[in-house]
């Protein structure tokens, strides 16, 4: 027997995806808190890359040496290793934001340092790799806190964009930074470190008041087993791992930052100012691409996605390493920006997305060891082996290595590569 309609049908409740609108890149904009936080990262960014090109020309001018180039970057990532785990533990248990405004403000006394140590004439070798090392220290808090911070401020639907334009803003100062530090120091030397500081300032006065949501977990007793929890859950989550690996190998390789000084001056025959405009290149790349990510989010296929980002870069390195012409080298190093903007954005989604909120500190620390494995010490390793056996070489030998690295997690990391989505993996309650 049929049952006749129900002439006033009550209505059926919707779900939450039909009735919230997509998020848009616009309401990242109108997020006071967000942007009062961007703003403050791009200027001790822009503050922090041209500190990075004038440490590394002036270290180049004191002593011409290769080797001293890679011990820049190997004194940097030392206590970013050696802090991995009170770094991780400090950001779970205290208010992010403030921890970065701190470690801005020692940077910016750091500067100062340098500053007066050129105008007094006691500026050498042993006291910038002094100077390293206590930068791998603040930045080893810094770069944990940065990490778990974002998804605090906002929402984990718009997490993807506000990563990408996070990332964004990262590249425009990588971009603008070295540009301005590299045109300064062909000017003025202190005016360089001058302007490195005022924008300290700035961040800081941006920072300064910033407050996020109160942690959950911030009274947990320390443990052992809280102190390692970070690591572990990292090893068993094999996305997580697969990707902070990839991109620690990749760079590790690929990388060739540590070597530009020399390009700069024995190869492209250029200046200071050609040292900014390749350290910018990249950034260009990377900027572009994270405008294109911030409007048109990757959906679909993000482990493939992934690895074929990875062997792109690895084959631009390879064209900057054999360029003796300054333009074709800066279009392979934005080339090269590009493709590990879509990996820096995918990694740092896959991390936050999979993360539960009470152990985003303690797995951002994990993965702040990846980063500063990749880049300080892929600094070093690029100085070691051009001064074994050539700066060409060098960088030639590092990008078939990043290439081979793309395939070989293909097979390692299978979990990683048939990854569809960003969000189709969410991360388990606390």
């Amino acid at each position: 027997m049929s049952v006749p309609p129900n002439p006033n049908p009550s209505p059926q409740p919707q779900s939450s995806l039909e009735t919230q609108p997509e998020p848009k890149l616009r309401d990242l904009f109108s997020n006071g808190i967000f942007m009062r936080y961007w703003s403050s990262r791009v200027a001790a960014g822009i503050a922090s890359q041209m500190f990075e090109v004038a440490l590394a020309w002036q270290m180049y001018q004191l002593t011409s040496s290769a080797w001293d180039l890679g011990l820049v970057g190997l004194y940097q990532f030392l206590p970013a290793l050696a802090l991995t785990l009170v770094a991780g533990h400090v950001a779970d248990r205290f208010p992010r934001e403030k921890i970065i405004l701190l470690t801005w403000i020692c940077q910016g006394l750091v500067v100062l340092l340098v500053l007066v140590a050129l105008q007094e004439g006691f500026l050498t070798r042993s006291l910038l790799l002094g100077v390293s090392l206590a930068l791998g220290v603040f930045r080893a808090f810094q770069s944990t806190a940065q990490q778990a911070l974002l998804p605090s401020l906002v929402d984990h639907d718009i997490l993807p964009r506000a990563t990408a334009l996070n990332s964004m803003g990262y590249q425009a100062s990588v971009m603008a930074g070295p540009a301005m530090g590299g045109l300064l120091f062909a000017i003025n030397a202190s005016t360089v470190y001058s302007a490195c500081f005022v924008l300290y300032l700035l961040s800081g006065f941006w920072l300064w008041g910033l407050k996020s949501k109160p942690l959950a977990h911030a009274n947990e007793p320390v443990t052992i087993e809280s102190v390692l929890a970070g690591v572990v859950f990292v090893w068993k989550k094999k996305t997580i791992l697969g990707s902070m690996s990839l991109d620690l190998f990749a760079v590790l390789l690929g990388g060739a930052t540590a070597l530009l000084p020399i390009y700069a001056k024995d190869i492209l025959h250029t200046g200071a100012w050609g040292l900014g405009l390749l350290r910018a290149s990249p950034a260009v790349g990377a900027l572009i691409m994270s405008l294109c990510l911030a409007h048109w989010p990757l959906t679909h296929k993000v482990g493939q996605k992934l690895l074929l980002a990875v062997g792109v870069f690895g084959l631009s390195i390879i064209i900057f390493g054999l360029s003796h012409v300054f333009w074709i080298s800066m279009i392979a190093l934005m080339v090269s920006g590009a493709a590990d903007m879509v990996s820096v954005v995918i990694r740092l989604t896959l991390v936050q997305m999979d993360t539960p909120e009470s152990m985003r500190g303690r797995v951002s620390a994990v993965n702040s060891v990846f980063i500063g494995a990749s880049n300080e010490l892929g600094e070093f390793e690029s100085g070691a082996t051009a001064a074994w056996f050539g700066s060409v070489e060098s960088v030639i030998i590092g990008g078939l290595g990043t290439m081979l690295v793309a395939v070989m997690w293909r097979f390692l990391f299978k979990e990683l590569y048939q990854r569809d989505q960003l969000r189709n993996d969410p991360a388990p309650s606390a």
